[in-house]
């Protein structure tokens, strides 16, 4: 899957201690309140992300998941080669938190592999929208890893979305595929990847997480494709390598438009992405969602809506109390 790294963006909008060491993680760029560039952004990046995905459900007719995931992440670190070579004014694999940075590449590599798994089997527009349960389970695990406090809210706003997950993918009916648990999975990684992006919050770059994101992917990727390893044509190849740039493409593009806005205002414009994919799943696919896959995308986008309502309302309660930490800290 490739959803927009709305977490990481604001790596970039955090606020960074100055550096005491001349080797210190510089300092991100500055935030502008730009809302309608931020928004323009989005939108923008919803088109390659969403065009990543289908092509990616087009090449897995005739790749197995993991090579394809390998050729993603391939070019993912052959365009962030700069970042990676010392000297470089891009430089970026000075790192506070080393181990937090794997294990988030881990997550980032596994939502990624399980949402591809599950294009083989499922329509693209009943994967997509089970994959943007991902914001709503990190409700739960920011409780657990952040220490955060949930109110009845937010707990009402993810049961909807859990039960916007549950009319999709019908389970106990002659409707429900295996398969279906694929995205679902993706889904739990990346909220897992959210939630290690919150915890270095204000230490870390955009750049530096994305780096270390594919170097961890092509390490583990490259030891596993042998084993699945099928000769792909230069047909597939050339869609392989258009998968790489798109994903990391609309991935850059998040990242701007974090910098114009916040969550709260771009979260709605984000869910565009369902409406390509769907689209898109028609032409090339001939596939038309079904009325369980509408109604259970509803209840999803409402409830992630809402919840981003929430998030918004409660950084502006705790920033107008004095000495509070930022919720996203």
């Amino acid at each position: 899957m490739t959803p927009p790294p709305a977490a990481a963006a604001r790596l970039d909008s955090a606020p960074i201690p100055l550096p005491e060491k001349k080797s210190a993680v510089r300092k991100a760029p500055a935030r502008a309140d730009r809302p309608f560039k931020g928004i323009a952004l989005i939108l923008a990046s919803t088109v390659f992300l969403g065009i990543s995905d289908v092509t990616a459900k087009y090449l897995s007719a005739t790749l197995p998941s993991i090579e394809i995931a390998w050729i993603r992440f391939v070019v993912f670190a052959l365009i962030m080669t700069p970042a990676m070579m010392p000297g470089s004014p891009l430089f970026a694999l000075q790192t506070n938190r080393p181990g937090l940075q794997l294990m988030r590449g881990v997550t980032v590599l596994a939502s990624s592999l399980f949402f591809i798994s599950g294009l083989r089997f499922l329509p693209i527009a009943e994967a997509s929208a089970t994959g943007f349960v991902a914001p709503l389970l990190v409700t739960a695990l920011s409780i657990v890893f952040l220490g955060e406090k949930v109110g009845m809210r937010r707990w009402i706003a993810t049961g909807i979305g859990l039960i916007g997950v549950i009319i999709i993918l019908r389970p106990g009916t002659g409707a429900f595929h295996p398969a279906a648990f694929f995205p679902l999975v993706s889904a739990l990684a990346w909220a897992c990847t959210l939630i290690m992006t919150r915890m270095m919050s204000g230490t870390e770059r955009a750049i530096t997480v994305m780096t270390y994101s594919s170097i961890v992917g092509v390490c583990i990727l490259s030891a596993l494709v042998p084993f699945v390893w099928v000769t792909p044509s230069w047909h597939d190849i050339a869609f392989g390598i258009f998968i790489g740039v798109a994903s990391t493409a609309g991935q850059w593009i998040v990242v701007l438009a974090f910098r114009y806005a916040d969550a709260s205002v771009l979260a709605p414009f984000s869910y565009t992405q369902l409406l390509w994919v769907s689209v898109l799943g028609f032409l090339i696919f001939g596939e038309v969602p079904d009325a369980y896959t509408v109604t259970g995308a509803a209840f999803i986008v409402a409830s992630g809506l809402y919840t981003a309502h929430r998030e918004r309302v409660r950084r502006s309660q705790l920033l107008a109390v004095p000495g509070e930490p930022s919720p996203n800290a």
